[in-house]
């Protein structure tokens, strides 16, 4: 079985969130992790843009999955 990749594949994306993961603002999906004071926050596209400048100022990090909305 070949495994390399020809040069128009892509590699698959792997993604830390999972539908799983609900935010905490109002229970939609999250798509944005912030770390803030040891504790990880879960937000929706909506809330973690609505946050994003608080956030990001006190945050020790910052994971963005909102690219998945635009995805085929």
């Amino acid at each position: 079985m070949n495994t390399l990749m020809t040069p128009t594949e892509e590699a698959p994306v792997a993604y830390r969130l999972t539908a799983a993961d609900r935010c905490d603002s109002c229970g939609a999906q999250a798509y944005i992790a912030a770390e803030v004071n040891g504790s990880e926050l879960l937000f929706c596209a909506h809330h973690g843009r609505k946050y994003e400048d608080k956030l990001r100022s006190m945050a020790t990090s910052w994971h963005d999955e909102t690219a998945r909305l635009l995805e085929a």
